[in-house]
């Protein structure tokens, strides 16, 4: 999963060619030619996709009623808000950011807005190896810590290089970090996987959402970015501290100490 994943750097595509087309072609022109790959993988899809000949049966609808009962399902949502929604929300902020914070043009953020984004995209494949091998909640602990502690720096508002760095690392954790979720989601629903993971998904839609739209409207009414950075902070650790206090009910049901799947028969 961490590595069909790191698909989501199609993001990194849109903000690297994105501006230079725009630039040569205007806006309206980048929007047609994104039909050309779109049209492409539809047609590659219909070709060469084939439904796996062991599938579970369709759930009904009445299943996502059924695990929206179950407090987990909510604490995943809640989890994922914050990393994949902290990606996909500062992948679309942070060409405006480097405009605005930094005075580049177009092109030169949307280069800088790239860097940071191919981070994000391409560990997250090394997230879920990392769960794998030492335990998606310690990764994730040491993660959403992290994520926090660059924020705070970047609130800060440093000289480009400097921040450049931080949001990288940024990034590169999120990423890490939806990874990492991963591999603890199908432990837990491992018979509701297709539903959970639909729900999970869509909350980190949300949380993409949200962010951009928060460190917009905070720095229109204080002049600058820093309260959002902070509040993203203040949320990433708050995940942290949560996680160490819900996972103590997982340890030793659906997963070991640390998140590490539980041995065969273990699990609940």
């Amino acid at each position: 999963m961490g590595i069909a994943g790191a698909g989501n750097s199609g993001t990194a595509l849109a903000t690297f060619f994105g501006p230079r087309l725009a630039l040569i072609w205007g806006w309206h022109a980048v929007f047609a030619l994104a039909l050309i790959p779109i049209l492409l993988t539809l047609i590659f899809f219909t070709i060469f996709a084939k439904d796996s000949p062991n599938q579970p049966p369709p759930k009904p609808l009445k299943s996502y009623g059924e695990v929206l009962r179950e407090a987990d399902t909510w604490w995943f949502c809640l989890f994922y808000s914050v990393t994949f929604g902290g990606f996909v929300g500062l992948a679309s902020f942070l060409n405006s950011f480097f405009r605005i914070q930094y005075d580049l043009d177009a092109v030169a953020a949307g280069g800088f807005a790239t860097l940071c984004v191919l981070s994000g995209s391409f560990l997250r494949p090394v997230g879920g190896y990392l769960a794998d091998k030492f335990g998606g909640i310690r990764m994730l602990t040491v993660l959403y810590v992290g994520v926090g502690c660059f924020l705070v720096g970047q609130a800060f508002m440093p000289p480009l290089w400097a921040g450049t760095l931080l949001l990288f690392l940024c990034m590169g954790f999120l990423g890490i970090g939806n990874g990492a979720l991963l591999q603890l989601v199908p432990l837990r629903f491992a018979k509701e996987i297709g539903v959970v993971t639909g729900i999970v998904g869509a909350a980190g839609g949300v949380g993409g959402f949200l962010l951009p739209f928060g460190l917009g409207s905070l720095r229109q009414f204080s002049g600058t970015f820093a309260g959002g950075f902070v509040l993203f902070a203040l949320a990433s650790m708050a995940c942290a501290g949560l996680l160490v206090i819900v996972s103590k009910g997982w340890e030793g049901v659906f997963v070991e100490r640390g998140g590490k799947a539980a041995a065969a028969g273990q699990a609940a």
